[in-house]
């Protein structure tokens, strides 16, 4: 059984703008594969404190590391995404 819990930053805006992000740790709920027209795509189903929630591609949920005072940036490359995971303890 896999005991680990994972987290991504939540993606939600805050403002009307469009500039601020929520970025709480959001957990991974549930993770799925859908298919697509390029093959199966790694999907998960995520949920932040604040209630914010999102279904959607692996890679719509991490944002590169950029520096202060710089909002993140979408990623489709989780090498440079900011993540947290936990052992469930």
């Amino acid at each position: 059984m896999d005991n680990n819990v994972v987290f991504v930053d939540c993606p939600a805006y805050r403002d009307k703008r469009g500039t601020v992000r929520c970025g709480l740790p959001a957990e991974v709920e549930d993770r799925y594969t859908m298919t697509s027209t390029d093959g199966p795509l790694e999907s998960a189903r995520i949920r932040c404190p604040r209630g914010h929630f999102f279904n959607g591609p692996i890679e719509a949920f991490y944002w590169e590391i950029e520096p202060a005072g710089q909002p993140p940036a979408r990623s489709a490359s989780p090498g440079r995404a900011t993540s947290r995971q936990t052992n469930g303890h």
